[in-house]
């Protein structure tokens, strides 16, 4: 299979894709890879394998590499006399935050018919947004931790401690912890920075905090280990952006087959059938023994590869969903071209 990595984006998150596309280059290292750089300017780079370093991109050298366009069934690079189409069989999309986890890209390469793993449209349209996940868990008969959504507003009804999120927006970037009334102003503040609405949840202390992720194969549904993630409050972007290049496989979490089952069939009803052609992570909750969904990252940093035994062999059998294929036969227009004798 020749894969092609997407990465980058205009986005907050635009360097962890980064970290996860050149971690990926070492654990999908059998594999025939490309590497299509998306800068902030939204225009695509082929990168060399040799060039997939930090130094590549923060010095801007990546504006040397060949750029690349989008035509029906891929992306084509500029010739002397024409434009030649990329060999590639399946892209990655692994562009975190807006642009790839909001269905832009998702749209964009539904359009240009190219296959692709990552989230559909309607999947990114759920899992971006953590208010809409919320409701998306409700229709799914799974609980969420209790919010209240801020638009605009500088006061909140919940008590303290509470932690305020942007809901469009991941790694734990904007991210606070509010302890009291004099901390709020400034988490406020740095919230808003990054969104104009913000979700607001109960603080609690000591959760047990379980992680899932998955894919569908030609073989059904493929679920990873349950990761018990070992962290202090909560995973600030420092933490988040090493985590990212995590390539090494996590231990198991030590719980009870009651709990794992638990775990799997909450992350079942969310996956199936709205996230297939994605390789996707939940992050639960267990408070009181009653799972709760924390969040959906549809495109998990390094796409989780760490929870998977046999990584390169969850992504090359990856399946994906068939792409209706519509004609268009012009009948009605025919039918009033004949009525009207013209």
């Amino acid at each position: 299979m020749k894969l092609s990595i997407l990465f980058g984006g205009a986005s907050y998150e635009h360097e962890i894709s980064i970290v996860s596309a050149i971690t990926l280059k070492e654990k999908l290292s059998t594999l025939d890879l490309n590497f299509i750089f998306l800068d902030q300017d939204h225009t695509f780079y082929l990168i060399e394998a040799q060039m997939m370093s930090a130094k590549t991109f923060s010095d801007a050298s990546y504006k040397k590499a060949p750029k690349l366009s989008l035509q029906k069934s891929g992306f084509y690079k500029k010739g002397l006399f024409n434009a030649s189409r990329i060999d590639c069989d399946r892209v990655l999309n692994l562009v975190h935050g807006a642009d790839g986890e909001d269905g832009t890209l998702a749209a964009l390469l539904d359009f240009y018919e190219i296959d692709y793993i990552g989230p559909r449209k309607d999947a990114s349209v759920v899992s971006f947004d953590k208010f809409m996940t919320k409701a998306y868990a409700t229709v799914c008969e799974i609980d969420t931790v209790s919010y209240e959504v801020l638009n605009g507003e500088r006061e909140s009804r919940m008590d303290y401690p509470f932690i305020i999120k942007p809901t469009r927006l991941g790694s734990s970037i904007g991210v606070s912890i509010v302890k009291s009334a004099q901390e709020l102003d400034y988490a406020l503040d740095v919230a808003y920075e990054f969104d104009n609405r913000l979700l607001i949840e109960p603080f609690i202390e000591g959760v047990k905090e379980y992680n899932v992720a998955g894919c569908m194969t030609g073989n059904g549904l493929e679920l990873s280990i349950v990761e018990e993630p070992q962290k202090e409050e909560f995973l600030d972007f420092e933490k988040k952006y090493l985590d990212f290049s995590r390539s090494e496989q996590v231990s198991r979490a030590e719980i009870s087959e009651e709990l794992k089952a638990a775990l799997y069939a909450a992350f079942e009803k969310i996956y199936t059938p709205l996230f297939e052609g994605a390789l996707i992570r939940c992050d639960f909750f267990v408070v009181d023994g009653k799972v709760l969904l924390n969040e959906i990252n549809p495109i998990p940093g390094s796409m989780a590869n760490y929870l998977f035994t046999d990584f390169t062999q969850i992504i090359t059998s990856m399946s994906l969903p068939k792409r209706k294929k519509i004609t268009v036969e012009y009948a009605y227009l025919h039918s009033i071209r004949s009525a009207k004798g013209k």
